[in-house]
């Protein structure tokens, strides 16, 4: 009885050690914001996305992204979700770009192209939703940015 007891402390007391090891005291939570959001051609007619993100690595260790996870909803319908796995390195104190290609969920994207083309509108609000995976102990990167996209009938100002 004994003698688990003290394998049980010492598993612990393992565990304890490995956690703290991979805490990094000054660490400071690196920032993504929204750079860059275009409609792409698109040979259907489902358009095609790019999302450029900026990631600011605050650190004095090199920002190993392991995956993103995002979701972007135009006038409040979610219209694409995706994910990804080749991210750049960001190195220490400086910033990298990611960038993100996506196509649009079909049926949200009907419905969206039809009020796009039948809006007057000038824009159509967007928002912008991802998780940047940091692999580790490290808590996800979380960032919700939001603005506007020019509609398909908007006139050249």
């Amino acid at each position: 009885m004994q003698a688990n007891c003290r394998i049980f402390a010492l598993a612990l007391a393992v565990l304890v050690l490995q956690a703290c090891a991979g805490m990094r005291p000054g660490y400071e939570t690196p920032s993504v914001t929204v750079n860059a959001f275009r409609v792409l051609p698109s040979a259907g007619t489902l358009p095609n996305f790019e999302i450029g993100l900026e990631v600011v690595n605050p650190n004095r260790e090199a920002l190993k992204l392991k995956g993103i996870a995002y979701t972007v909803s135009l006038e409040g319908q979610e219209v694409i979700k995706g994910v990804g796995n080749d991210l750049p390195v960001i190195e220490p104190y400086g910033t990298g770009q990611v960038t993100v290609t996506a196509a649009a969920n079909l049926f949200a994207g009907i419905r969206l192209f039809r009020e796009m083309m039948a809006s007057q509108k000038g824009h159509f609000d967007y928002e912008f939703e991802a998780k940047l995976d940091l692999g580790g102990f490290y808590p996800p990167i979380r960032v919700k940015e939001s603005g506007s996209l020019a509609s398909l009938n908007a006139a050249p100002e």
